[in-house]
């Protein structure tokens, strides 16, 4: 808005500068009305044609004054115009086109489909965590925000397989439909499951018996907006200590702790170790919650310290970024210098 009050200013200045020229050369040289528009136009432009009237000294002096004042004004009003532009459509669009190079690089990415409120807070969560994601919502409002804070964004229709395809749903790690309609949330994780197999998605469900549909298009899990708040609201009425708890570790207070997994990878030094070898609480000042075996979907809570880590076996452990950064570091034979 200001740039556009400074743009109309300039303009005004420019019309008050010829009328005043204009009106100017009409008594100084005893012309037409034309003919003063026309010696204001060749004076403000400088281009230099024969004067229309007898140049006297009075005529002169003022034909210099509005040279000069023409001259600032003009520039001024080009270097606004040329300004507004480049700060405008022509950053958005190199913005935009530096964002879609970028976006054709990205593998093991998530994709959010909606940018409503559920939509915005996993995007919220998502920056926190600083893992690559793109966001596909139909109101080109809101993707131009999201482009502008520096976040991958696409306008379409994420029930759309080109809409997937340009967010690189063949190569993305998971996806969480949070459209407002259930029918669109469904459509959307058929597609997504057609277009990847190995996709992790999560969907929004709204509907009581939307759970069921999602599950059989394909979603992995479910989330109910209205039960979870109740639940919750429920729990911080009856047992508040232990939700104050949980806020910690899901970073829904001041981010203290980190609930995460960390898999064993083949070359880590790790590997064929019990718990007791390795010695994480020690070394680390981790706590290990649960190990989940490789092609097992049943976790093992507070795991024996005879517990042997095998090559794709999971540890959920909690504790401060840094600190699972540096499990991460041994888990991928990147951390012997911690065990020595």
């Amino acid at each position: 808005m200001k740039g556009y009050r400074k743009f109309n200013f300039v303009v005004t200045i420019l019309i008050a500068l010829i009328l005043t020229a204009t009106i100017g050369y009409k008594f100084l040289l005893d012309v037409s009305f034309v003919d003063a528009l026309y010696m204001t136009v060749i004076t403000i432009s400088t281009v230099g044609y024969a004067e229309v009237g007898n140049m006297d000294e009075k005529a002169k002096l003022f034909t210099i004054f509005i040279i000069f004042l023409s001259l600032g004004t003009v520039g001024y009003l080009f270097t606004s115009i040329v300004s507004s532009f480049l700060e405008g459509e022509l950053k958005d669009a190199w913005r935009r086109r530096r964002m879609e190079s970028q976006i054709t690089k990205l593998k093991d990415h998530y994709i959010i489909c909606g940018a409503g409120e559920t939509g915005q807070n996993a995007i919220k969560q998502f920056k926190i965590s600083n893992v690559p994601f793109i966001v596909i919502d139909k109101d080109e409002e809101k993707i131009n925000e999201l482009i502008a804070e520096k976040i991958y964004a696409i306008h379409g229709d994420a029930t759309e397989e080109d809409v997937l395809d340009k967010a690189r749903i063949k190569f993305a790690k998971g996806l969480i439909s949070s459209l407002p309609k259930d029918a669109d949330n469904v459509y959307t994780v058929l597609t997504g499951r057609g277009m990847n197999d190995n996709l992790y998605i999560v969907s929004r469900a709204i509907n009581k018996n939307a759970d069921a549909r999602l599950k059989k298009a394909g979603a992995n899990n479910t989330i109910s907006p209205n039960e979870i708040g109740g639940r919750r609201m429920a729990s911080l009425m009856l047992r508040p200590t232990v939700i104050a708890f949980l806020d910690i570790i899901t970073h829904a207070g001041d981010v203290i702790l980190d609930l995460e997994d960390v898999v064993i990878c083949e070359n880590s030094i790790i590997v064929n170790k019990s718990l007791r070898e390795i010695k994480i609480p020690e070394k680390t000042g981790l706590i290990v919650l649960a190990i989940k075996k490789y092609n097992s979907e049943k976790l093992f809570f507070n795991p024996n310290s005879d517990e042997i880590l095998k090559i794709g076996d999971t540890m959920v452990v909690l504790g401060t970024e840094d600190q699972i950064t540096q499990l991460r570091e041994i888990a991928n034979d990147l951390g012997k210098r911690y065990l020595s």
